[in-house]
């Protein structure tokens, strides 16, 4: 089976790292991922390939494009030669199924080549090919529900075969967020979620490796980096307050897209506090977590999967601009999974007093099913056949 796997990422890293371990429970066939934002530092599996589209990412209030090759300012020039290119893609590669992560639940401003792309395959341009949406488990809230679920039917229904829905519908159900799931024609499959895990023995290894010894490890991660809604700052300023009465390492990590002054104000802060260390990104993330006793991030998908997957204690401050962060957030707050935090709380002193409430709080069993890399793979391999 071979998948051409559509994943643009606007902001942030996005679901990337979701992405990635679907392309891993796909190990017994080939994967073409295209992409389109800002480049991420990775090492592809072996069965993908990774094809760039001409790069663009969104305004902060997702409104406007931004061209990412340097000296770029011609946005048309740069969407026409991203559809020329997807052409030149779906022509050489020919796939059984061509996945896209979120849209038309998201990424409308993408439409310009997703469509003429979909229609190609309906009409079968490319051989048999199976069109397939991979979404995740909350949607982004719209301030009119009614036009938003008329667009995305009118996008969908026609274009699409199956909605493979990253989600544990013990958890959360996509209708919890999209009203007209009645209405929806394609095929929708639950597939847990899908969870980035440490390594067999990661955690202790890792330990060893940043000789911790019984020195507690605390964890503070912000995402992609673009927001960090002054997590990064106050975390480090309450591990200063913290370490006079609970020694503990910190390690944090920004975030491979926060501002540089961001980054330069953190190292200020960090200096001559010697149990702390600051890097942007790691690669080793989900090992950082197994490793550690306690985590204080943002709310993000990827992140919270990878919280659940090492089985981490929390502290999380969700993004409160949309209701999906916040949402996921409190339902695993109310089953004892993490701590919520809140504005209020990032003053150092009140922070510094939630990090040592969390590292004496028991870890609590979560419950949610986390295979959704593997159960995408067998979902794909059934309706292909």
């Amino acid at each position: 089976m071979r998948v051409v796997f559509y994943c643009q990422h606007v902001l942030g890293v996005g679901m990337s790292s979701a992405a990635f371990e679907i392309v891993k429970g796909l190990a017994d066939h080939e994967v073409i991922m295209v992409t389109g934002g800002a480049e991420v530092d990775f090492e592809p599996p072996a069965n993908m390939t990774h094809v760039r589209l001409p790069g663009l990412m969104m305004s902060p209030d997702f409104k406007d494009f931004i061209p990412l090759e340097e000296g770029v300012t011609d946005v048309d020039d740069v969407l026409a030669r991203r559809l020329s290119r997807f052409r030149e893609i779906m022509d050489e590669y020919r796939p059984d199924v061509f996945l896209v992560e979120l849209f038309p639940f998201g990424r409308r401003k993408f439409r310009f080549e997703l469509l003429p792309i979909l229609e190609e395959v309906r009409k079968g341009t490319w051989g048999p090919c199976r069109a397939v949406c991979s979404v995740r488990d909350i949607l982004v809230e719209k301030d009119d529900m009614e036009k938003y679920t008329r667009r995305v039917l009118d996008m969908l229904n026609p274009n699409f075969d199956d909605v493979l829905v990253h989600a544990d519908p013990a958890f959360v159900s996509l209708g919890e967020t999209f009203p007209a799931m009645e209405k929806i024609e394609p095929n929708v499959h639950y597939t847990g979620y899908v969870a980035r895990g440490p390594r067999p023995g990661a955690g202790p290894t890792l330990r060893d490796e940043l000789d911790l010894g019984d020195t507690p490890l605390v964890v503070l991660s912000a995402g992609g980096g673009n927001v960090d809604g002054g997590l990064t700052a106050a975390t480090i300023e309450a591990s200063a307050i913290l370490a006079q009465t609970c020694p503990h390492r910190l390690c944090v990590f920004t975030g491979p897209y926060a501002p540089e002054e961001r980054v330069v104000r953190c190292r200020s802060l960090a200096e001559g506090c010697d149990w702390i260390t600051l890097r942007r990104f790691t690669k080793r993330f989900p090992d950082y977590l197994a490793a550690a006793d306690l985590s204080v991030s943002l709310g993000g998908y990827n992140t919270t999967m990878n919280l659940l997957a090492a089985n981490t204690r929390s502290l999380m401050l969700p993004f409160m601009q949309n209701r999906e962060q916040n949402m996921r957030a409190q339902r695993l707050r109310d089953r004892g999974v993490l701590t919520l935090l809140k504005e209020a709380d990032l003053e150092p002193e009140t922070l510094s007093r939630r990090m040592a409430e969390s590292l004496g709080t028991p870890l609590q069993p979560h419950g949610i099913d986390l295979n959704g890399g593997a159960a995408t793979s067998r979902i794909l391999e059934e309706l292909i056949g």
